[in-house]
């Protein structure tokens, strides 16, 4: 009788492992998998970019929604796997309490001795999600000017006037000046000397710049008319006075160059003399 008691206990602790816990196990697999597969397709489609006629546009919002995708896909794979494991743990009787408090103790010491990678992935992903600069604007990052080429989670690329690539990690960054979000403003300084008249001076250079911006191809990157700001200052070698405009994002310096050389031969014409040159004479 005992025998054959044992022999029934032994049969029930067999089926529970041969049997139960296996297919416990195959469910909390197959329910991860599942679950990892609807969450990343709706990543998928929460981070699919509009589309936009712009393609520098396109490039930028493309770029932007695939890192925070990639970001999220990752977030979400790595929660459900630790979640699965546990799970499987339990499942086998194993107490995942200890594997808890050490995985808190690693991730702390983690945590410590890479705090700067971890800030600068916490800036990229902010500075993802508040779309402080994307792909073709030209920002100052204070040691480095120029048009960005990547953007990712740690460091940033940016080309410089000059062609130098630069390398800027996000936790670095302190302060982002972006000329390529909303609009621009073209601000033309024109210096004059002492003795020519400010007021002739002022009309010649509006209607130069007026007629510059009425021009092709520089009326396309007009916003509002230019505006004359008058003497915006005196200095004991010339009198300088400005020019405005609202223009383009990142078309601000192309529209500059055309208002000064028109400016400028509008000058010559009419006899409006440039600083230093009675002085050459």
């Amino acid at each position: 009788m005992i025998s054959e008691i044992q022999a029934w206990e032994l049969t029930d602790t067999n089926r529970d492992w041969l049997i139960h816990r296996p297919v416990e196990i195959a469910i909390y697999v197959a329910l991860a998998v599942v679950l990892r597969f609807a969450l990343h397709r709706g990543i998928d489609r929460m981070s699919k970019p509009r589309k936009s006629p712009n393609a520098k546009v396109n490039e930028r919002r493309s770029q932007r929604a695939r890192t925070i995708g990639s970001v999220l896909k990752s977030t979400v794979s790595i929660v459900i796997l630790v979640w699965c494991v546990l799970q499987i743990l339990g499942i086998l009787g194993i107490n995942v309490a200890p594997f808890i408090a050490s995985a808190g103790v690693i991730g702390l010491a983690i945590g410590f001795g890479a705090q700067n990678l971890v800030r600068d992935f916490l800036s990229g992903i902010f500075m993802l999600l508040e779309d402080q600069y994307g792909v073709g604007d030209v920002v100052d990052l204070g040691d480095a000017v120029g048009t960005v080429e990547t953007v990712g989670l740690r460091v940033t690329t940016i080309r410089d006037a000059n062609g130098t690539l630069w390398y800027c990690r996000n936790g670095e960054i302190l302060r982002v000046g972006n000329m390529s979000q909303g609009f621009a403003t073209a601000v033309l300084d024109l210096p004059i000397a002492h003795n020519a008249n400010v007021h002739k001076a002022c009309e010649v250079a509006t209607r130069a710049v007026l007629e510059a911006a009425e021009s092709e191809p520089i009326r396309a990157d007009m916003i509002d008319k230019p505006e004359m700001l008058g003497v915006n200052s005196v200095t004991a070698e010339a009198i300088t006075i400005r020019v405005t405009a609202q223009v383009k994002p990142g078309r601000q310096w192309a529209v500059q160059r055309a208002f000064a050389r028109s400016a400028l031969t509008a000058f010559e014409e009419q006899g409006i003399e440039a600083p230093y040159l009675p002085v050459l004479r």
